[in-house]
């Protein structure tokens, strides 16, 4: 319907012949001369009348009406299960993007996929915002990854623990690698953190346990 249009613009806006009528929109003149006869008979001229859709303009040359538009509708993802997997270690939001892709070829692209998961996660997550006062409070923590150290004269490899203490009001972060969560390492890394602060806060609010 829209190369029919064009064609009625062309040749009664434009005056523009047939066969430059049909170069211009890439159809043979004897179709360009077959819709303009159709026009004609159908007592349609340009501009078409205000509100005519494409539906009514085909029934009106060929006595038909046009088929009515298709829907391609694709699979949306299930953003519970997104959600979830997205709190398994190594697991990211491309990875799960592109394994739903695999699945679904005629899916949604990347940036569609990260906007909704991300109205989805607003909608869900319920984050509680706290108030703390400089120095106050230090969180502690051994974070969950651990390090390989390598000795350089064996190659013998070690997994190191990482401890972290954050300052709550400023987000001043602390790090130290620790052969063990056990107490004595524990304890060791406070002291640092001390050191490193310069200064004992208040409040420590370690969110784990060491090890004995």
């Amino acid at each position: 319907m829209r190369k029919i249009r064009e064609v009625l613009r062309l040749h009664e806006a434009e005056h523009l012949s047939s066969r430059a009528v049909g170069i211009a929109v890439g159809l043979p003149r004897t179709t360009v001369r077959h819709y303009l006869d159709r026009a004609h008979a159908a007592d349609l001229s340009w501009p078409l009348p205000d509100g005519l859709d494409d539906r009514e303009l085909e029934e009106r040359l060929f006595g038909r009406a046009a088929p009515p538009p298709v829907i391609v509708r694709r699979p949306v993802p299930d953003w519970a299960e997104v959600h979830r997997e997205l709190h398994r270690k190594g697991v990211t939001l491309a990875l799960l993007w592109s394994e739903y892709r695999e699945r679904c070829p005629d899916g949604f692209g990347y940036s569609w996929f990260a906007e909704r998961y991300r109205a989805y996660a607003g909608r869900v997550d319920v984050v509680m915002r706290g108030e703390h006062r400089a120095g106050e409070k230090l969180f502690l923590d051994f974070a969950g990854d651990t390090i390989p150290i390598v000795d350089p004269n064996t190659g013998e490899i070690a997994r190191a623990q990482l401890f972290v203490a954050v300052l709550g009001a400023s987000n001043y972060t602390y790090a130290q690698a620790v052969p063990s969560q056990a107490l004595p390492h524990w304890t060791s890394a406070h002291v640092a953190a001390f050191e490193f602060f310069g200064g004992v806060p208040a409040i420590l609010a370690p969110t784990t346990c060491a090890r004995p």
